[in-house]
């Protein structure tokens, strides 16, 4: 028989719900709420009486505490959206069951090959049951295995009364992936005091720090001339912005760090002979540096436009997130309880930094103190991506785990 966990998986995942940063409406894509109701349906129907979803597609729930004792209220989290990277139009989610090792040919387009190789995480499930997509489409499971494993939470309390826990509270967010996922939570009402996101990758990972994260745009005005009678007059802003860019260091750019490394990135380029803007991301572990990578940044601008003096720029800085361990470190128990929590499920944790960000990096600093934890989900924003059926399982035995440990 299909395992339930997976069967409530490939059944979300085949609901169109990506996200699109062009829209500015809230949530960016309508089609994220055909989901977000859906799971309002379901919570109703286990009778999670208060499940709602708010009119920027939020989806808030309570699985209420069944012990006298006061404890606190622990917030489970993952976003409905999957990312614009790749279609996520007429998902066919495949069940690969008791997956032999072999290469995975996806049917609806035979170039598209799933190798050990390429992905050794699958020499761990050879024996096991794996969910790809056909090939046309990413999967999903960012952030759909997440949904799923917290409904599985769901119905399992409601199946197994005899499990002590406190008051578990349960949202789901769209936009996400277009880093708007956390802009309209209402923290006074979701009613939690710590949380976690379900968003992380292998089994056994556990992440409480990311990166902190800036966003800039650089503008570059030049001065236009017909090019037929431009000597001495025309200042080209795109030649003026090619300079910036390979003046850039080296080891400042994505392709080039790793680890605690940050980086300055040009992220996208748009403009003609007369100005030009570019978007940046700055990214480090430590806050401070992000004002050093953008002083890094102007100077470049600075030291070449002394050169064109009929030529000016405008460089405009946003923050984005902070790095969550910033405010988890204020909170060792959560650290404490969720090592405990994965020991008890058969797993060692393995701690590392996200060279990323997460609902719970906002979270943690709008007063939801709200690390990581794992769901399975491989190769995510493409057409190659898959998940283990046995590590949301062991996901599922976390979080069961997790709510009676914050009982004690």
């Amino acid at each position: 028989m299909l395992p339930e966990i997976a069967s409530r998986f490939m059944r979300y995942v085949q609901i169109d719900t990506q996200s699109n940063a062009e829209n500015n409406t809230v949530p960016s894509t309508e089609k994220q709420k055909v989901l977000s109701e859906m799971l309002v349906s379901e919570l109703l129907q286990m009778d999670y009486s208060d499940a709602r979803m708010d009119a920027f597609g939020y989806v808030y729930a309570t699985i209420p505490s069944n012990i006298e004792k006061e404890a606190p209220a622990i917030c489970f989290c993952s976003h409905v959206d999957t990312a614009p990277a790749s279609s996520g139009t007429n998902i066919k989610p495949i069940l690969h069951q008791h997956y032999d090792g072999s290469d995975i040919v996806l049917p609806d387009d035979a170039t598209q090959i799933l190798t050990t190789e390429k992905y050794p995480y699958l020499k761990k499930h050879i024996g096991k049951d794996i969910i790809t997509a056909s090939g046309l489409t990413l999967l999903g499971a960012d952030d759909k295995s997440g949904v799923a494993i917290i409904m599985q939470l769901a119905q399992y309390l409601k199946d197994n009364p005899a499990i002590p826990h406190g008051d578990i509270k349960i949202l789901f967010t769209p936009d996400e992936e277009i880093g708007r996922g956390a802009e309209h939570v209402d923290i006074e009402k979701l009613g939690a005091q710590f949380g976690y996101t379900l968003d992380g990758g292998d089994c056994g990972d556990y992440e409480d720090e990311t990166f902190s994260a800036d966003g800039a745009i650089l503008t570059i005005n030049g001065v236009s001339a017909h090019p037929g009678d431009a000597k001495g007059k025309m200042v080209n802003a795109l030649k003026l912005i090619s300079e910036i860019l390979v003046q850039l260091p080296k080891e400042l750019s994505p392709e080039h760090t790793e680890g605690r490394q940050g980086f300055v990135h040009p992220d996208e380029i748009s403009g003609t002979t007369e100005s030009v803007k570019v978007e940046w991301i700055f990214r480090d572990f430590e806050t401070e540096k992000l004002s050093e990578q953008k002083n890094i940044l102007e100077n470049i601008v600075k030291n070449l436009l002394a050169q064109y003096p009929t030529a000016s720029y405008k460089l405009e800085v946003n923050e984005q997130y902070r790095n969550m361990h910033e405010v988890l470190a204020q909170y060792p128990q959560i650290r404490e309880k969720t090592v405990k929590a994965y020991e008890q499920a058969g797993l060692t944790a393995k701690i590392e930094p996200i060279r990323g960000g997460t609902d719970g990096s906002r979270l943690s600093f709008m007063g939801l103190p709200c690390p990581n934890i794992f769901t399975g989900m491989q190769a995510i924003h493409s057409k190659h991506e898959w998940i283990g059926v046995s590590d949301m399982e062991k996901s599922l035995e976390v979080l069961v785990n997790l709510v009676q440990l914050w009982i004690i």
